[in-house]
């Protein structure tokens, strides 16, 4: 560990795309250690292969290029904008609202930072605003997608504890809007600061005209969420039909044409090939974490000094965002909720408001370095170092572990719409 360690921390130092960092890192554990090499090949393999969750990556990233160049996401964008652009930070509030809409897209945190991120980024700029303020808002609000239902992580985190999705999926509707709303908190304070003044109200002829311009892409959620709801479709099957709708509108509106579509692709496959080789090399230096028992060791260390329920929560959130610097979110959550739900249940914690607590930290996760997947998506889409992305990123880190903070002592918000439904 200590020579993968110094790998890592070398080659991050000296500007090595993290992928390559965590690759060449995790292959100084093997030859220090005798493992085989073929393991690299097998956690590699096994990621971007065998998942199929995985597989909806590539076809969200091809839904929102196809939406970009044919204008969808700016219509939805600009609806967006319509509603809550009169607030100081406008486009910042609209970055927000458009992140909630299409939380019901793909429940990936990665995919919407790949769909929407290019779109969002290039209208603030065009209207003014700084780049390190439009990267950390996209960054920040694109993890909203994965606690408003449908949710990849409550699914694995259902099926692993033995709790109720449907209760999960339910309970992640008040939390995600709390997200939401302590972001638009964090952007209103900061547009104050930085000078950014709102647009003119939007009247309401002109909020319906617009809502009648973006009406098919509004749709394109709402069919998705009811395909998924109702069982018809999986979240990958969804990020299929997402495609090939953004497709059929966009050829339908003649927005784009065939001659549009292989830089499309060309497009789609190098943002993937990106998310693929970092989502892969988390995965095995995630393995020898397991290997060396590293989450194991900290969980115990946990239960032997944990006094009471309190202090189990706070441990346990502090756990997740120390794991969830070096460690991909879908493995902490394998890894860890077979350790932590009996640590848990014990203290006579409800499972379904500790799943959406996982949920939310892993989040938090995926905006933190060295290996925060959401940051070098960004930097893969912008150009921007990942550095100065992190850096504008402080604010809200900070205000999202404020959020988990409050829904940890505040269990209601989370447990109030699935027992209103009678999931409970």
């Amino acid at each position: 560990m200590a020579a993968m360690a110094a790998v890592l921390i070398v080659l991050m130092a000296f500007g090595m795309p993290i992928g390559f960092s965590l690759l060449l890192g995790s292959l100084a554990y093997f030859l220090s250690s005798g493992a085989s090499l073929n393991i690299i090949i097998q956690k590699m393999t096994m990621t971007v292969g065998d998942s199929f969750s995985m597989m909806a990556v590539p076809f969200f990233m091809f839904a929102g290029a196809v939406m970009n160049h044919s204008g969808i996401t700016e219509q939805i964008f600009g609806f967006a904008d319509k509603l809550v652009g009169h607030i100081r930070g406008g486009m910042g509030h609209a970055n927000i609202l458009a992140s909630v809409i299409f939380a019901g897209m793909s429940g990936s945190a990665i995919a919407d930072t790949g769909g929407l991120g290019a779109i969002e980024l290039k209208a603030m700029k065009s209207a003014g605003y700084d780049d390190d303020f439009s990267l950390a808002i996209t960054g920040a609000s694109s993890c909203i997608g994965p606690v408003i239902p449908p949710s990849v992580p409550f699914v694995m985190y259902g099926v692993i504890a033995g709790v109720s999705i449907g209760s999960l999926f339910m309970a992640g509707v008040v939390p995600g809007l709390c997200m939401a709303f302590a972001m638009a908190v964090v952007v209103w304070f900061q547009a104050k600061k930085r000078g950014y003044e709102p647009h003119p109200r939007a009247g309401i002829k002109e909020i319906a005209n617009c809502f009648s311009h973006s009406f098919w892409g509004l749709l394109a959620p709402v069919i998705l969420i009811g395909g998924i709801v109702s069982g018809v479709c999986t979240p990958t099957e969804a990020a299929v039909v997402a495609a090939v709708y953004s497709l059929i509108v966009s050829f339908a509106t003649h927005n784009i044409k065939v001659s549009d579509i292989p830089s499309i692709i060309d497009e789609t496959v190098k943002t993937t090939a990106m998310v693929m080789l970092i989502a892969s090399a988390s995965c095995v230096f995630g393995w020898i974490l397991t290997v060396e028992q590293i989450p194991v060791h900290a969980a115990a260390a946990i239960s032997s000094i944990v006094p009471n329920k309190i202090a189990a929560i706070l441990l346990v959130n502090l756990l997740f965002l120390i794991v969830g610097m070096f460690m991909d979110g879908t493995a902490s959550i394998i890894i860890l909720t077979p350790i932590l739900v009996p640590l848990m249940s014990s203290y006579g914690m409800n499972l379904v408001h500790f799943g959406v607590l996982m949920t939310v930290n892993v989040m938090i996760g995926l905006l933190t370095p060295p290996v925060g997947m959401v940051l070098y998506v960004l930097s893969g889409v912008s150009g921007v170092k990942v550095e100065s992305i992190s850096k504008a990123m402080v604010p809200y880190i900070i205000t999202l572990i404020i959020v988990v903070l409050i829904l940890s002592f505040v269990p209601q918000l989370v447990l109030f719409l699935p027992s209103l439904m009678g999931a409970m």
